[in-house]
């Protein structure tokens, strides 16, 4: 039996996050290095790892987290292998640089719990979506997974004059020093939810990325917030 799913074995461990196929994240746990993750999302672990869903450094967002932006997170701790998951979806795992990343929070699985955080309005939107758009910011050195429905596309910027245009419902990330504006077209008076996607664009503009999702989530991402 075990020749026909030696495949689907663990890969030796390479790093602090890494895919183990397109639909899985490995994460090597160690005392110290804590790590936030999507409440629900263990889905296997080997070693010795404890799990305190609702942690104090989660608690101080909750003021914020009442606009509607954020997720129940965990925060695990311990030694050995940590496999996540969300409902099949894919899995990006990106290493932060000391850079950042605007993540929307039904996108957000884990991350390192050192890197900085926060939830943040996205500016220059308030005027398109009542009280516009908020989304998790993450930044410092350390690692980040995020998932997709379906394999996303990661669209350059450029630093060009260009504007990306994207649906805000099948928008996942991007960089938080881009430029953002909202664009109508079509209906302007349809600018939420899913059927109206196509009425209402977000642009970027600026050097950074923006990661997209060949799927629109159903959650109504520019729905009135107070």
């Amino acid at each position: 039996m075990n020749q026909p799913l030696a495949g689907y074995a663990p890969a030796p461990v390479t790093a602090r996050m890494e895919n183990h196929g397109d639909h899985m994240l490995k994460v090597a746990m160690q005392t110290g290095n804590d790590l936030l993750a999507r409440v629900g999302s263990m889905i296997a672990y080997e070693g010795f790892i404890q799990y305190e869903p609702d942690p104090p450094a989660v608690r101080q967002m909750a003021r914020d987290w009442a606009t509607g932006e954020g997720a129940p997170l965990m925060k695990c701790s311990g030694d050995g292998l940590l496999y996540l998951a969300d409902y099949g979806a894919n899995v990006v795992v990106l290493n932060l640089n000391g850079e950042g990343i605007s993540v929307n929070a039904t996108n957000l699985l884990a991350f390192d719990a050192g890197l900085t955080w926060g939830v943040e309005r996205v500016k220059g939107l308030a005027k398109f979506a009542g009280q516009g758009l908020w989304n998790t910011k993450i930044s410092g050195q350390g690692w980040v997974a995020l998932t997709s429905r379906g394999k996303p596309i990661v669209v350059d910027c450029g630093g060009g004059d260009d504007e990306t245009y994207v649906d805000p419902d099948a928008l996942v990330a991007w960089s938080p020093n881009l430029k953002v504006k909202g664009k109508r077209s079509f209906r302007a008076q349809s600018l939420i939810g899913r059927g109206s996607g196509e009425a209402y664009q977000m642009a970027f503009s600026g050097q950074g990325i923006v990661v997209v999702q060949p799927s629109e989530d159903s959650t109504d991402r520019l729905r009135v917030r107070g």
